[in-house]
């Protein structure tokens, strides 16, 4: 039981405290601060509505500065085509299948850039998926003008286009940069027309995410794979409609030209553009000589794996131990490959002194050799393996 005295000594702290605390909240008694701050009336007009302040900010960066180097030469592409065409040969709207403008209609957006001006004429680089099967082309510009284009050259393989239009009113240029000096983790901005025409000019940013990407390609849209493009993946996002359009560093160079992403549900920010130091000896070859002039061998082909246990054993009589290689469907009458006494049903399994193991790395081993160059090709007739030596010629058709 607590004594009296304790109890009178607890009544008179407590005292003390509340009456401490009331001289804390004493407004007379509240001590200056030196940071006092006041909140300025906000800013309305005379009928008390808010308005905008006029204070401007600095947002200027990097990434805008490259931009602007570049936005003014980076285009639309529109691939106009005839559409309609009825069963005797004339198209719907009019009677002459010369007339023009009448009966082309856009089916399909890219983007591309001005890269050259030679006199009247300037030069656009694009992807030839974006060309392809036009009848006519035209370039959309960050203005809105629109001009007539004319396709210089095309590749399928490298899907690298080059198109010609009036230099008249052309101001900026692209300029080309050194991919091979790329850093992972680097700044990389992509400039395009996503989704279309109406989205012009949209810019995205992110990173080069790699460099040197080896990407599986179908060019004929088969189901089967035929080429390997070597690509900078990047996670700066691009969609449809940005195809063709420049990939730039932090300085505003044009180091990739966007070419394709990996689209699914679960995948995020995986696009693929082409290297500019590829491109760019692509884009001179079709601006100069309007194609891409490649050694073949004269064959059609198949792979292996595609051909089935039993038709491997009863047809082409090969070993256990033979699982990859290239089986020549038809040989091209007067090519390299018939002048080496090549056959149908022959395998393929060595070319230039590097194995190959199905067609893309057969037509890389091709087109990694010039024109006149002497190659030695191994491949196995009914089970035996035999070798021939090819002299690599050109040909205008699309067989190897």
């Amino acid at each position: 039981m607590k004594t009296k005295a304790y109890q009178t000594l607890l009544a008179l702290s407590l005292s003390g405290a509340l009456l401490a605390g009331c001289d804390a909240m004493d407004p007379e008694t509240e001590p200056e601060t030196e940071n006092e701050e006041t909140v300025e009336d906000t800013p309305v007009n005379e009928e008390g509505d808010v308005q905008v302040s006029e204070v401007r900010v600095d947002v200027t960066s990097d990434i805008t500065d490259a931009v602007q180097e570049v936005d003014e030469a980076v285009v639309s592409i529109i691939n106009m085509q005839r559409v309609g065409q009825n069963p005797y040969g004339w198209y719907e709207g009019s009677q002459d299948a010369d007339a023009e403008g009448e009966d082309l209609q856009q089916v399909g957006t890219g983007s591309g850039a001005v890269y050259k001006v030679d006199g009247d004429t300037a030069y656009v680089f694009t992807n030839n998926h974006v060309v392809d099967g036009s009848d006519a082309i035209e370039v959309l510009f960050k203005d809105g003008s629109r001009v007539e284009a004319t396709i210089v050259g095309a590749d399928l393989w490298t899907d690298l286009a080059v198109l010609a239009i009036d230099s008249e009113d052309i101001t900026t240029v692209a300029e080309f940069g050194d991919s091979e000096n790329l850093t992972v983790g680097e700044p990389a901005i992509a400039i395009g027309s996503p989704l279309g025409t109406n989205f012009a000019s949209s810019v995205t940013s992110g990173i080069i995410s790699a460099t040197g990407r080896t990407v599986p390609v179908d060019t004929n849209m088969d189901g089967e794979n035929d080429w390997e493009m070597t690509a900078i993946q990047t996670d700066a996002a691009i969609n449809p409609g940005n195809s063709g359009g420049p990939l730039i560093n932090i300085a505003g160079q044009v180091v990739g030209i966007n070419s394709m992403k990996i689209s699914s549900s679960t995948i995020e920010g995986m696009g693929f553009a082409i290297p500019s130091n590829d491109a760019l000896d692509i884009i001179n070859q079709l601006e100069q000589d309007g194609e891409v002039v490649r050694p073949v061998i004269g064959v059609a082909m198949v792979d292996l794996s595609m051909v089935s246990p039993q038709q491997q054993e009863a047809i082409l009589n090969l070993p256990d131990d033979v699982t990859g290689g290239v089986v020549i469907a038809e040989v091209q009458p007067d090519s390299s490959a018939d002048e080496a006494g090549l056959e149908a049903n022959d395998v393929i399994v060595s070319f230039n002194g590097e194995e190959v193991a199905n067609g893309i790395e057969l037509r890389q081993e091709i087109y990694d050799t010039e024109i006149g160059d002497e190659v030695e090709i191994e491949f196995y007739r009914d089970g035996e393996l035999q070798s021939a030596t090819l002299t690599m010629r050109t040909t205008e058709d699309q067989t190897l």
